[in-house]
């Protein structure tokens, strides 16, 4: 197994083998587990209230919106940790600076096209 091609072989042995234990896990818990389907068991179970009507509800908008805004500032955070330790490396100063405030400023225009909007207010 040496050469290029060795280490992907390496890797598709282990994802084989990841896969076949996964795999062997479902398989004998299907054939362990008891299986005595009743209509109470087949009955949709919702925060132990039984369904009354349909299952059609309306949802607003801004949920999506808010949820949208908290992935951007995730993805900032996501990228600010690493901006910092490479900030303080040797010849990477002056650049990471201004692509980091680059991002912020993009960044800053989002939140002000929200603010415009008025997706930020609550109600």
């Amino acid at each position: 197994m040496n050469g290029y091609f060795g280490s992907y072989a390496v890797v598709a042995v282990m994802l084989a083998i990841g896969v076949a234990i996964f795999a062997g896990a479902l398989l004998v818990n299907r054939l362990l587990r008891p299986s005595h389907p009743t209509p109470e068991k087949l009955l949709t179970y919702e925060c132990g209230v039984d369904p009354v009507g349909e299952g059609w509800a309306q949802s607003q908008i801004r949920y999506y919106v808010f949820t949208y805004l908290y992935v951007v500032f995730a993805v900032d955070a996501v990228f600010l940790f690493p901006w910092a330790t490479v900030f303080a490396a040797p010849g990477f100063g002056m650049t990471t600076l201004v692509e980091m405030f680059v991002f912020l400023a993009f960044i800053a225009i989002g939140i002000l096209y929200a603010w415009r909007k008025r997706v930020l207010a609550w109600t």
